[in-house]
């Protein structure tokens, strides 16, 4: 298995190793939190945008998800994820496409679609010194109303979004969901602790339902302010694999 210089190999959860860019993007709370939202079982699905692959992985581990393609506009990013999914025996069931989700075609074979999108405008917050932190942050590659449309394009009639997103931009989310016709039908904040506000927000859409939503109670991460004792919802996410059955529709 080829791992490059500036690339390291970590253990994550679910008994996955990792290889991770550690200048680039990394495993953290937001993509461990929406494969925990996923609920119920899917034949074929699609991440947008993908990362490492690891949501992806941890889906298809837990089987939530039978087979996942990843569109991935950055070129060394869908290698990253073709070379994850071979070392963790996985490459049966996860396979890696470099495409600009905005260049996706419709054909509506998906029961499933999810992403960690990114959040910021273009013209918004500090520059990364890296191009990959840059295009996973940024909305250079496509805005959130992109990966809802795309999403809408490989999506069936009543298929399931997943996504997690930044609070300060939930109209926006929500504007784009509505407007390709995926109908938001679970809401969940996440905190840091009981002081912070919201950090992100994770939702659930189908494509072509009627409106109604469960704004579900907070997550809270962390019991205390220090940051040094885990929530029983939290530890709850991290050993099962999913949340609490108050978190469910």
């Amino acid at each position: 298995m080829m791992i490059y210089n500036d690339e390291r190999l970590d253990e994550v959860n679910d008994k996955l190793t990792l290889i991770q860019k550690p200048d680039g993007l990394t495993f953290g709370t937001d993509a461990l939190l929406l494969a925990g939202y996923v609920s119920g079982k899917f034949g074929r699905g699609c991440e947008l945008g993908g990362g490492s692959g690891i949501i992806s992985m941890l889906l298809v581990t837990r089987d939530k998800i039978n087979t996942v393609t990843v569109y991935e506009v950055q070129k060394e990013y869908a290698d990253l994820i073709r070379r994850n999914a071979v070392h963790n025996r996985l490459e049966d069931r996860i396979s890696a496409e470099h495409k600009d989700i905005r260049e996706l075609t419709a054909d509506e074979n998906c029961e499933i679609a999810f992403t960690n999108p990114p959040y910021m405008k273009c013209d918004s917050g500090a520059q990364n010194a890296t191009d990959a932190k840059t295009i996973a942050r940024h909305e250079i590659r496509g805005d959130i109303r992109d990966f809802c449309k795309a999403a809408a394009k490989k999506l069936k009639f009543g298929g399931s979004f997943y996504a997690v997103y930044r609070p300060d931009r939930l109209s926006d989310i929500m504007a784009a969901m509505r407007e390709c016709k995926l109908e938001p039908k679970r809401m969940t904040f996440v905190h840091a602790d009981t002081e912070k506000e919201s950090s992100m927000v994770l939702i659930e859409a189908k494509r072509g339902a009627k409106s109604g939503m469960m704004l579900t109670p907070p997550l809270m991460i962390y019991t205390d302010t220090s940051h040094k004792e885990y929530s029983s919802d939290m530890n709850y996410v991290m050993e099962n694999g999913s949340f609490p059955k108050k978190y469910k529709r």
